[in-house]
């Protein structure tokens, strides 16, 4: 799950992580009076789940309150167009008024997981901004990074490691060791799968700020954070994904034709690399897991056919705790209820596969059966082709 800066930065200073001084607000005239209350010139934040703001004109600084008024006007209600929204962005419903901060130098600083060593990874920078990800493709020895056992924990000499990568001068190491801490603290604690600070920033004055900040937690430890659950913001999440997270399932929205419905993440992966295989695009990553009911089969369908990009289904599933039976009970109620006319291939295997099998021939609906994932993969493509010329 994504938050807002805003609320990334509310949770970073209840771990002693400094930001500066800002309010966040809906309307111009809340931007104004924000601005007065920050005595001086402010920066005004568009709080969409998008990175590349500034480049797309999110960010933008008022030198008075008046002005502030006036460019939020402009800001708030906008549709902001980032290398991460895709073409149709996102529309700013509020936005960070933020005091301006004299900039020394900019850093970096984060914690992700790195899945190859299965730990968490601290990474910084004395090179940090907008132009991060290709200073770290071109300069790959620019980004110090310790990865972190978690039976040892973060340690001192991790942090003297980290920190001489930062090339700070003594006076700003202590600040700078307190900081990293916090982030690692709240990466855990948080049960996140990313912390990050770009720019970190080193101001005329010698401090240290987080001038931006992001952090995305792990939807399956929700259940131990109620409080985080309530900053979920749906508007700026897929309709899709959000109805799916409803029941328990797993979508993400892709580009292709071909709707995959599968039970496992590496069943679905697997699913789609065979779907590109073949010539085709997978149109999403649907997973209803291991034990999911007809009645969830039959909510997994709805949210597939919703998808205008979809022109044929491609249901790949290994029966064990998901019984084959359970499945074509559930598609076939699915069928049935929601009067589906796009070509939907079956490939099943496992507990109940006869049962499962014939229930789907005797249905009287029209289903095109595979044997292998290829094969199945093979028809689902070439139905979704078919059904694209005949819908032209």
């Amino acid at each position: 799950m994504k938050i807002h800066e805003f609320q990334a930065k509310a949770i970073l200073t209840e771990y002693g992580a400094p930001v500066p001084r800002g309010e966040v607000v809906t309307t111009p005239l809340e931007a104004g009076r924000a601005a007065e209350r920050l005595e001086g010139a402010v920066v005004l934040k568009a709080q969409i789940h998008a990175g590349g703001r500034g480049k797309a004109g999110g960010i933008i600084s008022a030198s008075s309150p008046q002005e502030a008024e006036g460019l939020a006007g402009r800001l708030i209600g906008a549709r902001l167009v980032t290398q991460q929204t895709g073409p149709d962005g996102k529309v700013v419903k509020r936005i960070l008024v933020e005091e301006q901060v004299a900039v020394s130098r900019e850093l970096y600083a984060g914690v992700a997981l790195d899945y190859r060593a299965a730990q968490p990874v601290i990474m910084v920078s004395a090179a940090g901004g907008m132009e991060i990800e290709e200073i770290a493709a071109a300069d790959p020895d620019s980004i110090t990074r310790v990865a972190i056992d978690p039976a040892i924990r973060l340690q001192p000499f991790h942090v003297r490691r980290l920190v001489s990568g930062l090339g700070l001068p003594l006076s700003a190491q202590r600040a700078a060791s307190d900081l990293l801490s916090a982030l690692y603290r709240v990466f855990q604690e948080k049960d996140c799968s990313l912390v990050e600070i770009n720019p970190l920033v080193v101001t005329n004055e010698g401090r240290l700020l987080a001038l931006d900040a992001k952090l995305n937690i792990d939807d399956n430890a929700l259940f131990r954070h109620p409080d985080l659950s309530a900053l979920r913001d749906p508007d700026e999440e897929l309709p899709l994904e959000v109805e799916a997270s409803k029941y328990g399932l797993n979508y993400i929205k892709l580009n292709g034709t071909v709707g995959c419905m599968v039970n496992g993440a590496g069943l679905a992966m697997a699913t789609m690399d065979l779907v590109k295989l073949v010539g085709g695009e997978p149109a999403n990553f649907l997973d209803v897991g291991g034990g999911a009911s007809a009645e969830q089969i039959e909510r997994a369908f709805r949210i597939l056919v919703s998808d205008q990009s979809v022109h044929a289904v491609f249901i790949n599933i290994f029966g064990g705790i998901l019984r084959c039976d359970r499945l074509a009970e559930g598609v076939i109620r699915a069928a049935r209820s929601l009067h589906v006319t796009w070509p939907i291939v079956l490939r099943m295997e496992g507990t109940n596969v006869d049962q499962g099998k014939r229930m789907l021939a005797e249905s009287g609906l029209h289903f095109i059966t595979a044997d292998g994932m290829q094969e199945g993969a093979e028809r689902a493509v070439k139905a979704a082709r078919r059904q694209n010329i005949d819908g032209c």
